[in-house]
């Protein structure tokens, strides 16, 4: 089906995607002017999503219907209906002030780039051909098209900004969640469709956390819960209850947090993968949040013997999200002694270490959340040594972060720096002050789903 928004923005030159996003960003920030609502101004679309819009495959969530309404001049129903022959009347501008002049260097398909795009974009059109065709049954093709997109999103999600993946996500749990209610999953499937939808779900529930919102997180994570017991898979039954203690450790209920991490371990006695060493870690940090350093040491024991003993299961060859390596579970264990509140020289040189390994973004083990709240905790072990000087240097990278990046963990980790600050014998020096005013700015900005 050729819809009405394929064929507006065909006839408008719309259809390279830099274009569009330039258009729809203009769109977002007037709305946001005219409402006076800011999260309007941080408003994006990924390409993905945008290739699904333009082929009729996928609707947009709430906030991005009102945009393309006020872009476009005409209802959500009407621009995912078929094109009528003779395209109805809206606007000449589709909104005051547009111009629908395509700039002179979009033009569509030049250059290597533009080609390779534009390749990408007719494969995932023929992908989403190849599962209607096979909507009569559950095909091989559709379950390789999932479990590629799983795999792709799990090892890029710690490496990109979140709007980035957000939207290719939800299109996963979705286009899962559609499958097994549809009845048509043959018996052998239907282990590996539930496994898909506790990924994209567990995935997803990372990203209710990341966007500070700990409600949705934890609904994501139940169902995650669900979906690995249906998939008869403990790994990741371990694994969602590592999330569930991750999302209840920056919620600030280190309680409960240590109780998933604990029962996580608990069902995970006959694993060997590296969520064994998380859970572990997660009982360190949780411990540390109460200042419980016996359980801080020995979780980080265990969590070093568990190291010594791994070997990479199904959710390790994953990656990315579903695998814990030694990098980060040295940032956990610097992270746990840190929340104990003090800390001294030998403190300091290992929070150092860490931000060492976590400098270099072309490590295949490298992530932008750990790597920027590494830095958060060196800052916070140079303050408990009163090296204010040093806290400041560790932390402004932070502060310099594009707002894209700046997710709910980060701005939390930078306001124990700030608060840290305002605790501290240096208090009134002038450098803590404006510190604090540099860490309250940046703690301001709602996270931006940028590309």
């Amino acid at each position: 089906m050729v819809t009405l928004l394929r064929v507006l923005l065909d006839t408008r030159e719309w259809r390279d995607f830099d274009v569009f996003l330039s258009r729809f960003t203009a769109a977002a920030g007037e709305l946001a002017q005219m409402e006076g609502l800011s999260k309007y101004t941080t408003l994006t679309v990924s390409e993905a999503t945008f290739e699904r819009w333009y082929y009729g495959t996928g609707r947009p969530h709430p906030d991005s219907r009102r945009v393309l309404v006020h872009l476009l001049g005409h209802t959500i129903d009407e621009l995912w209906s078929p094109a009528p022959d003779q395209l109805p009347s809206a606007p000449a501008s589709g909104r005051p002030g547009m111009s629908y002049t395509a700039p002179p260097d979009a033009a569509f398909g030049a250059g290597l780039h533009e080609m390779g795009r534009n390749a990408a974009m007719a494969a995932r059109r023929a992908m989403a051909f190849a599962m209607g065709e096979e909507r009569g049954q559950v095909g091989e093709e559709t379950m390789g098209f999932l479990q590629d997109e799983v795999r792709r999103l799990a090892a890029a999600y710690v490496r990109v900004p979140l709007g980035t993946v957000l939207d290719d996500l939800i299109s996963v749990q979705d286009e899962t969640f559609r499958l097994l209610e549809s009845g048509r999953a043959r018996p052998a499937q239907l282990r590996d469709l539930y496994l898909i939808a506790a990924l994209s779900s567990g995935m997803l529930a990372k990203a209710g956390h990341d966007l500070g919102d700990p409600s949705a997180a934890m609904m994501q994570a139940r169902t995650a819960a669900v979906c690995a017991d249906k998939a008869e898979h403990p790994a990741m039954g371990a694994w969602v209850r590592g999330l569930q203690s991750l999302i209840s450790y920056w919620a600030d209920r280190p309680t409960d947090a240590l109780h998933y991490a604990r029962q996580g371990a608990a069902s995970a006695t006959a694993q060997r993968g590296t969520v064994t060493i998380w859970l572990a870690s997660l009982e360190a940090c949780s411990a540390g949040l109460t200042g419980d350093s016996d359980t801080v040491t020995a979780a980080v024991h265990r969590a070093a013997d568990l190291r010594e003993r791994t070997a990479p299961d199904d959710l390790d060859e994953l990656g990315g999200l579903l695998t814990f390596p030694r990098i980060r579970q040295d940032y956990y264990d610097v992270e746990a002694h840190v929340m104990l509140g003090h800390g001294d020289a030998s403190l300091v040189r290992r929070a150092a270490e860490v931000v060492d390994d976590s400098n270099d973004p072309e490590r295949a083990d490298w992530s932008f959340g750990p790597a920027a709240g590494a830095r958060a905790n060196l800052a916070l072990a140079r303050l408990y040594t009163d090296d204010l000087d040093g806290a400041a240097n560790a932390v402004r990278p932070v502060l310099d972060l594009p707002a894209d990046r700046r997710n709910a963990g980060i701005i939390l980790s930078a306001s124990r720096v700030r608060t840290a600050l305002l605790h501290s014998d240096c208090r009134d020096a002038t450098l803590a002050r404006e510190l604090c005013e540099e860490i309250e700015m940046f703690s301001r900005p709602t996270l931006s789903l940028s590309r």
